[in-house]
C-alpha cells in the first residue's frame, strides 16, 4: 500500500490482540501492532507469541508492526515473527543506522518506516530515509533524548528535517509523532494543523477517540478550501497575469491551491 494512502495509523498494544478487530474498524488508516513501548520487558515473549497466535490472515485494515530496537535483546526474535505474516511494513524504532534498515527490509521482505527518536538519527535521516521506505517522527523520545521540552518550538528542526529528507528522497510526506493528549479535542486538532504546517502526511494515534478531531486537523478549513478554489477558477477562466484577494497569482500558487483541495479530498 502506497504510504500517502495511510495518515493516521493507529498503535494497539500486541499483548491486546483483542482490541485488533475493533482497532481495524475504528476509522484508522492502518493498525501498528505493538511490541516495543506498549509491551512490559516481561511480556515481551507473550507479546510476540500472541501476535503470532491471534493476527488474522486477512485482516480489515493495513497491518504495520513496531518491533523492538535494533539494540535490543528482543529485536532478532522480533524479526523472525513478522516474517509470513500479513504486513505491509514494519516500524523500526530508533532508526539511525541504514545498514540495519536495509538488512531489515532485506531480511523480511517489508518496507521499513523509519521511526527517528534521537540525536543520532537525526544526524543520519538523510541515509536512514534512503534505506526505508518512509519515515516518522519519534518526537517525545527524542525530546527526551535531546533534554527538549515536548513542545513546538523546540522541535520546529528537526521536525523540518525530517520532512526535507523525505522530501529528497521522493517519499510521501512522513507521520509526525503522537498527541498525548487522548480526549482534549483541540489539542489535538491544533496539534494535527502544525503537523501539516510543518509538512508532515500524517500523524501517529495511540487511541481511537484521536482520530475524529485529528482527521479534522489533517482537512484544510473551509477559509483554505475557498481560497483554493477560487485560485483555480481564476486561473481556469483568464490566461492573462491575474490577482485573487490582492496576491498575483503564479505556478507555486497553482500547486498550493491544488495541493490543498487534494489534502481536503484525502481526508
Amino acid at each position: 500500500m502506497p504510504f500517502d494512502r495511510i495518515a493516521l495509523p493507529l498503535f494497539v498494544p500486541a499483548t491486546r490482540m483483542d482490541r485488533f478487530a475493533k482497532a481495524s474498524r475504528s476509522g484508522a488508516d492502518a493498525v501498528i501492532v505493538d511490541l516495543e513501548d506498549a509491551v512490559a520487558p516481561d511480556a515481551k515473549d507473550k507479546a510476540r507469541a500472541s501476535l503470532l497466535r491471534d493476527m488474522p490472515q486477512h485482516p480489515e485494515c493495513p497491518v504495520l508492526v513496531r518491533i523492538n530496537a535494533a539494540d535490543s535483546p528482543h529485536f532478532d526474535a522480533d524479526v523472525d515473527a513478522c516474517r509470513g505474516l500479513p504486513l505491509v511494513a514494519i516500524v523500526l524504532p530508533k532508526a539511525e543506522d541504514p545498514k540495519v534498515c536495509a538488512d531489515l527490509s532485506a531480511h523480511t521482505g517489508l518496507p521499513v518506516v523509519g521511526l527517528i527518536e534521537s540525536a543520532r538519527g537525526l544526524h543520519h535521516v538523510h541515509a536512514v530515509a534512503q534505506a526505508c521506505a518512509h519515515l516518522a517522527f519519534g518526537s517525545i523520545d527524542f525530546a527526551a533524548d535531546l533534554g527538549l521540552a515536548h513542545d513546538q518550538a523546540p522541535l520546529l528542526f528537526a521536525r523540518a528535517q525530517i520532512v526535507l529528507a523525505a522530501r529528497l528522497n521522493g517519499q510521501a510526506a512522513p507521520w509526525d509523532g503522537v498527541t498525548m493528549a487522548v480526549n482534549d479535542e483541540a489539542a489535538i486538532l491544533q496539534d494535527c494543523r502544525h503537523s501539516v504546517a510543518m509538512g508532515f502526511g500524517g500523524k501517529l494515534i495511540i487511541h481511537p477517540a484521536q482520530i475524529a478531531p485529528a482527521r479534522r486537523g489533517f482537512a484544510p478549513t473551509q477559509e483554505e478550501r475557498d481560497w483554493a478554489e477560487r485560485v483555480l477558477n481564476a486561473t481556469r477562466t483568464s490566461a492573462a497575469a491575474i490577482k485573487v484577494d490582492g496576491q498575483m497569482i503564479d505556478a507555486p500558487v497553482i500547486k498550493r491551491a491544488e495541493a490543498i483541495l487534494a489534502r481536503g479530498t484525502a481526508a
